[in-house]
């Protein structure tokens, strides 16, 4: 079985920084694309970052362009979304996500609040 596990969330102020990890089981983690997703209430859910299989091109959206970077750990099976300068528009639940045989697979999500 496939499965994804995000963690790293939590509550953080304006300006403030989180790292988030996605653990990933069940695929040849190292040939697969893998992409950040998030979702804040009452919004549809929003691609925030994609990164190549070796890590080597990454993209994301334009809200979060020079703050965030996406990262992967190959030798893990981990992937990793750093945040920086963190704005309240930033609160959502974030998830990670991976595409194989034309299938989805998501995490359960991990809950980022930006607030003072």
């Amino acid at each position: 079985q496939v499965q994804l596990v995000e963690s790293g969330g939590g509550l953080v102020q304006p300006g403030g920084s989180l790292r988030l990890s996605c653990a990933v089981s069940g695929l040849p983690f190292s040939t697969e694309t893998m992409t950040w997703h998030r979702q804040a209430p009452g919004k549809e859910r929003e691609l925030v970052a994609v990164i190549s299989p070796a890590g080597g091109i990454t993209s994301y959206a334009d809200s979060v362009k020079g703050r965030f970077t996406i990262s992967r750990d190959n030798a893990k099976n981990m992937m990793y979304l750093q945040m920086n300068s963190l704005k309240p528009e930033d609160t959502a639940t974030y998830y990670c996500k991976v595409r194989r045989g034309g299938n989805d697979y998501w995490g359960q999500g991990t809950q980022v609040t930006v607030s003072s």
